[in-house]
């Protein structure tokens, strides 16, 4: 244990890395740990720290949300905290598309919030983690692969432009006003606890559910032409950790990501490979498809690994093995199960 008796705030500790974040940081750290979350929140990604807050063991919860600044503000006033990792967000492009308002007013309103709250709680000095997202970038041409962080941003979806706005919120509140801010681009992060909502995870979902025999044999799938490169939430939430904690420097930006680049359709095919059943069908349907993607994702993480010296540990076989078992085992306990 290190660090003890400093305090974290979590915003969106319920989603996948928030939860991934909180497991990390109970288990290396002696930090007390609060997360904020939604009164309608989902705790199935928490359900196995729930004993701990219940005896009020390091870790606690609290309900806020990013478009109530009064809610913001009763939150940092109770925890203090040293550290803030600001996680939470509506984080699904596709959905971006028919819900862009309130994707706007998530993440930009929401991250403005909780900036200007922490600025005006002005006897606690936090260092601040705002994750922006490797969707900024959006589409990039074949010269400027792999993307570092002076690359033009080219956002691809509604999704995409709120997170141009959280990045550019979260710099300017570290230049103008000296807040302890870094911001990061993560690059796609998966892993188990990852919402279906998410090409990788759905396609795991959709595999473990023909195995099940609850659907047909077919998957469906949107755009498999897009390159990714993919990396493992447990690796992402070290980076978090680093990014805090291995001499910040305030108002830094930061690409990360895997090192392990492959197009959609290579990795539904690996995840096919896995499965029980063969001869499973690919079929593609329109409602899956974005009106323009970010088709080119490869980055550039040298100045992140130069600074802190993180490296990826979990490689993308791992990730995707432990994913498909995720999913297995949510299946077999719940027969009632949408495609999505």
């Amino acid at each position: 244990m290190i660090n003890k008796n400093e305090k974290v705030l979590i915003t969106g500790i319920t989603g996948m890395v928030g939860s991934h974040l909180a497991d990390y940081l109970m288990k290396y750290t002696g930090w007390e740990i609060h997360g904020m979350c939604r009164w309608r929140s989902p705790q199935e990604n928490v359900a196995h720290l729930i004993p701990f807050v219940n005896q009020k063991k390091r870790l606690f919860f609290h309900y806020g949300d990013l478009c109530d600044f009064i809610s913001i503000q009763n939150v940092i006033n109770k925890v203090r905290p040293d550290y803030v990792f600001h996680l939470a967000a509506q984080s699904y492009p596709q959905t971006s598309f028919t819900s862009p308002i309130n994707t706007f007013d998530t993440n930009i309103n929401g991250t403005e919030n909780l900036l200007e709250a922490l600025r005006k709680q002005s006897d606690i000095d936090p260092w601040i983690h705002v994750c922006s997202s490797s969707e900024i970038f959006g589409r990039v041409s074949k010269d400027k692969l792999p993307i570092d962080e002076e690359c033009s941003f080219h956002p691809a979806s509604p999704y995409a432009i709120s997170k141009v706005g959280t990045d550019l919120i979260a710099r300017f509140h570290a230049e103008a006003y000296k807040q302890k801010i870094l911001t990061t681009r993560m690059f796609t992060h998966t892993g188990p606890r990852r919402g279906d909502v998410f090409a990788e995870s759905s396609f795991a979902k959709q595999i473990a559910m023909i195995e099940r025999g609850y659907i047909d044999p077919f998957i469906k799938v949107g755009n498999l032409n897009s390159l990714r490169t993919f990396s493992d939430v447990r690796d992402a939430v070290r980076a978090y950790y680093l990014l805090l904690t291995k001499d910040p420097i305030i108002g830094e930006y930061y690409n990360i990501g895997g090192s392990y680049s492959c197009t959609i359709g290579e990795m539904l095919d690996f995840l096919l490979s896995l499965s029980k059943v063969k001869n499973i069908k690919i079929v593609q349907e329109r409602e899956r498809l974005r009106p323009i993607d970010a088709d080119l994702q490869v980055p550039n993480c040298s100045k992140f690994k130069n600074h802190t010296m993180w490296e990826p540990q979990i490689d993308f076989k791992n990730t995707m093995k432990d994913l498909l078992n995720y999913w297995r085992d949510k299946v077999k306990k719940n027969t009632n199960h949408l495609v999505r």
